[in-house]
């Protein structure tokens, strides 16, 4: 199964380039910022903040303002508020438990670092030397919350509108949100994928046992794959029990194709 994380190049501002990029004093430029984000910006010492990592302040007397992580704060909440209109939209068949589990792998730190490679961000990260020689830039934590802090300043300095369009068009490049969005719970249909594309026949499940009072039921169920029990489940249900025992075959199959 292909991951839902994929290629992505970077988008570039429409028009051609300026003839003399402004530059910060820390050699943050105009021109490599309005590529990372694809659109044209407004202030970019607000985007200056937004790459400095709080190793340029180590062994500095700062108040804790100075680096990115205020502005990865307010990243954060943004970012969320984009996936979970973005999901709600997309999804409007998916209950509350599957978009809230979705929203969740979509901005957890390892996607987040994921779309920041993608687009090029770590090197645009300022940070100290010592943290730049031990693999700063290719840092999950750093790269995933510098990414939240660019969301922020641009949520500060053009609203909310291209925060949502700079989000939406990394999810649109990077991410399969019907894969992400998929519904893992259901063993049991996922077991018939798995065995249709094997060109196997379907599933059946069998009950093994039942067990206890009737107010307290127990049921065992295996599941069946060309007259083979590959897996069993128990529970006070009989669904439960069988998607209990599609997990464990589906898990049987694939450790079968491991092996080859």
């Amino acid at each position: 199964m292909r991951s839902w994380l994929g290629a992505f190049r970077p988008p570039h501002a429409a028009g051609p380039a300026p003839v003399v990029d402004e530059v910060t004093d820390r050699g943050v430029a105009r021109r490599d910022v309005e590529a990372l984000v694809g659109m044209p910006i407004g202030d970019l010492d607000l985007y200056e903040h937004a790459l400095r990592h709080r190793s340029l302040f180590r062994g500095l007397a700062t108040d804790g303002t100075e680096s990115n992580e205020r502005l990865e704060f307010l990243g954060d909440a943004v970012l969320g508020t984009v996936v979970a209109e973005v999901l709600y939209t997309r999804f409007p068949d998916r209950a509350e438990g599957l978009l809230t589990r979705t929203r969740a792998t979509l901005v957890n730190g390892k996607a987040l670092a994921g779309y920041a490679h993608a687009i090029g961000l770590g090197p645009l990260i300022l940070m100290s030397e010592n943290m730049d020689g031990s693999d700063g830039r290719s840092n999950q934590t750093i790269l995933a919350d510098a990414f939240e802090a660019i969301v922020g300043a641009l949520y500060l300095d053009l609203g909310f509108g291209a925060a949502r369009r700079f989000v939406c068009g990394v999810l649109d490049r990077c991410v399969s949100l019907e894969e992400a969005a998929a519904d893992k719970s259901n063993h049991k249909s996922r077991l018939l994928e798995y065995v249709q594309a094997l060109g196997l026949e379907q599933p059946s499940y069998e009950v093994v046992s039942e067990e206890g009072p009737s107010h307290d039921r127990q049921f065992t169920v295996a599941a069946v794959v060309e007259g083979e029990r590959l897996g069993e489940g128990t529970d006070r249900s009989k669904k439960a029990a069988e998607q209990k025992a599609a997990q464990e075959a589906l898990l049987t199959l694939r450790e079968r194709a491991a092996a080859g």
